[in-house]
């Protein structure tokens, strides 16, 4: 006689969702925690392997200070605290809405393509050998031209971040497009269910650990976009901010901002990682370590 399982015990076998998402949150609260204090180490071996000069060098504590305490002096030039910050998060402002923009603009041009790709493997037979011919021309080498032909706007920041998140994106979503159960689209086409349905009910959501994989990927390649678009394009944010503190050899404003563009980083991967962990918990458990219900 076989034996039947109560509902509570099943319950304690298999994580809830929302358990399955705290779960995950937690684990990338620790990696975050964890993220920063490695980069600190690296950061204050990087200083002392290398004996870069403490007129040059910053430390944590030093950016620390030009952040928090650092009181202004007309002697010194030196700007207080708060006026360090104040210019630091005007630039940074600009830099994320660049970065934003561009993260936008790849990801969701690399998902409508891989999904013609799958629906169609004429458009990838066309498309794929220009997407390789693009992406084997160095970036740095097309900014001149792009900014020449999209001037020095927002156009040409979408452009050049677009094509740093484009890449990485596609590859991953294509892949996890075509991973989807092939039992699975049998049973949409023994239905009669059309390509286009069978893409949103059973590719799209089969598909999302590497969505989101290409998100969290995304986070940094837009913020490297957004920066070498302000180097050799658009002329502001921090990325123009960088190049013009090396000219007055304000080092302290220097380092801060890669401090302050590095911490924004982690901290956003952290978000997309959050959402990653409420939609898997609801699509791809297994992936979180439950079980599909």
């Amino acid at each position: 006689m076989a034996a039947t399982m109560d509902p509570t015990m099943l319950g304690e076998v298999v994580p809830s969702a929302g358990k399955l998402a705290l779960r995950r949150l937690g684990r990338n609260l620790g990696s975050v925690v964890l993220s920063i204090v490695v980069i600190l180490a690296l950061w204050i071996g990087f200083i002392h392997f290398y004996h870069i000069p403490t007129v040059v060098a910053r430390g944590p504590l030093d950016i620390w200070r030009y952040l928090f305490t650092q009181k202004a002096s007309t002697v010194h030039n030196l700007r207080s605290a708060s006026g360090n910050r104040s210019v630091l998060f005007h630039y940074l402002k600009t830099t994320l809405r660049d970065a934003a923009i561009g993260y936008v603009a790849g990801s969701l041009l690399a998902f409508v393509v891989a999904c013609l790709f799958v629906l169609a493997s004429i458009v990838e037979q066309t498309l794929m050998p220009i997407a390789l011919v693009l992406r084997s021309v160095p970036l740095i080498a097309m900014t001149p031209v792009l900014t020449l032909v999209f001037k020095r706007g927002l156009v040409v920041v979408a452009v050049i971040g677009g094509i740093v998140c484009f890449f990485p994106a596609l590859v991953n979503i294509v892949y996890g497009l075509r991973s989807a159960s092939r039992s699975s689209i049998d049973l949409m086409r023994s239905y009669g269910a059309s390509r286009l349905t069978t893409l949103r009910k059973v590719l799209v959501p089969s598909a999302m650990p590497s969505i989101f994989a290409s998100l969290r990927i995304n986070v940094p390649a837009a913020v490297i976009g957004a920066l070498l678009a302000e180097w050799l394009a658009t002329g502001k944010g921090t990325g123009y901010e960088m190049l013009h503190v090396l000219n007055t050899f304000d080092y302290g404003e220097l380092w801060a901002a890669v401090a302050l563009v590095t911490l924004v980083s982690v901290i956003a991967y952290s978000v997309v990682s959050a959402i990653e962990a409420a939609v898997l918990s609801r699509y791809a458990p297994e992936v979180l370590g439950g079980n599909k219900s």
